[in-house]
């Protein structure tokens, strides 16, 4: 009787080892990428908070923030985890809906208090 040796292991290094396809169990190998909508939203709606204060009108750039919010949200779910960011999606998506709300609330309060007289902006001439 002869004996034949196991099959050495496999290498730990992986060199010569090939990867499965692509689709196979999971993500692409590789870090995940961070969705650039989700990270253009978090931007907009940061900046679009100041406006709506400021510069009342100027704070519905925030309707930008709210839709790419949306639209990062839907791609990184569909990407099965080969991207990143639904937090900044998701945060993106509110300061866009806080700015919004905000613009119109001050863009209303504007038009209000100059229709009175209350305000610096009186076209009077005396």
């Amino acid at each position: 009787m002869s004996y034949t040796p196991p099959p050495p292991p496999p290498e730990e290094s992986g060199w010569g080892q090939q990867p499965p396809p692509p689709g196979y169990g999971g993500p692409a190998y590789g870090p995940a990428k961070t969705n650039t909508k989700a990270m253009v939203s978090l931007i907009i709606g940061i900046v679009a908070l100041p406006f709506a204060f400021c510069c009342s009108i100027f704070g519905l750039i925030g309707i930008a923030a709210i839709v790419l919010g949306r639209q990062g949200s839907k791609e990184i779910a569909a990407s099965a985890g080969a991207e990143t960011g639904e937090g900044m999606a998701k945060a993106g998506f509110v300061l866009g809906i806080v700015a919004t709300v905000l613009a119109v609330i001050m863009t209303i309060v504007s038009v209000v208090l100059v229709a009175r007289g209350h305000s610096s902006l009186n076209f009077r001439s005396y």
